[in-house]
């Protein structure tokens, strides 16, 4: 029942007929399961989820076209999404990965540049989306500081404090937010297209090595927070540094705010996964308020 009705928004939405005739399920998901979906001819990659996640799904589509009208790296092409039986599905194009070639990571860092000079007047995105399945507020707002205090930092916190995070890392928090301009004192952002979510596990190169990005968590930001998270879990090539800052050099404080952008991602895994990713973020947090002390 389900791939029948898998079947039947592809053909809707490609306006012929796709009939599966083989899936095999893929790994790498934590939060969806996925495989890739064949009738002979033609593959496609599909993720499902519960029924819940259907929105999640429509967002992800909608940032996937978002990066792509950019025109500046490739991302997969999403071909639709729907609900049937208590299952979700997004499918997108599949794309066969291959390895990094001599020139893959430069490549990446001159694409992901030019990706963040896509801007708009103002912070946030015309709607919500998710950071791995926890909800991501993207309400828009003209100035950075006040977005990033109330939509990313003091969520996660709100979040936190529910699930019974409390005492210090509260306290560490709100010293944090109530001066948070301090980092921005000799610096102002633009608002940048970002992926929101560029770690190494949504990232990879096609087969001619050809970057391409993936599970996107879209809005417009500082461009530092997109550069930060590639550091989180272990940095990128070197190559790719380096060619991200001979086309658009960043700011010498993007050493002392990747920290700051870091932690909204690690106070995500605390409230996700729990474990050690609290006392991570309270260790960053000191970090962060030991540079605001004159």
């Amino acid at each position: 029942m389900l791939w029948q009705a898998v079947e039947h928004s592809i053909s809707q939405a490609l306006d012929c007929s796709f009939n599966i005739t083989h899936t095999n399920s893929l790994s790498g998901g934590s939060i969806n399961s996925a495989y890739r979906i064949d009738d002979g001819d033609s593959s496609y990659f599909v993720k499902l989820n519960g029924e819940q996640g259907l929105s999640m799904f429509e967002a992800e589509a909608e940032g996937l076209r978002e990066l792509a009208a950019a025109k500046a790296i490739r991302v997969p092409e999403p071909v639709c999404y729907g609900a049937e039986s208590g299952r979700a599905w997004l499918v997108t194009e599949y794309i066969s990965f291959g390895r990094q070639g001599s020139h893959s990571a430069q490549l990446l860092g001159e694409q992901l540049a030019a990706l963040h000079r896509n801007t708009s007047e103002q912070f946030g995105w015309y709607r919500d989306n998710t950071i791995g399945s926890t909800v991501q507020q993207n309400s828009q707002s003209d100035h950075w500081v006040t977005f990033y205090r109330q939509q990313r930092l003091q969520f996660q916190l709100d979040l936190a404090s529910r699930h019974g995070l409390s005492g210090s890392l509260q306290d560490k928090g709100d010293r944090l937010l109530a001066d948070l301009d301090v980092f921005f004192s000799d610096y102002a952002p633009q608002a940048s297209l970002l992926h929101g979510d560029l770690w190494g596990g949504n990232c990879s190169f096609d087969t001619d090595g050809n970057p391409v990005i993936f599970d996107p968590a879209v809005y417009y930001g500082d461009r530092e927070a997109d550069l930060a998270m590639t550091e989180l879990f272990g940095g990128f090539n070197a190559g790719f540094y380096a060619a991200y800052n001979e086309v658009w050099p960043l700011h010498v404080g993007y050493q002392v705010r990747k920290e700051l952008y870091n932690l909204y991602h690690t106070l995500n895994h605390a409230n996700l996964f729990g474990g050690g990713y609290a006392a991570q973020a309270e260790s960053m947090m000191d970090r962060l308020l030991s540079e605001m002390k004159p």
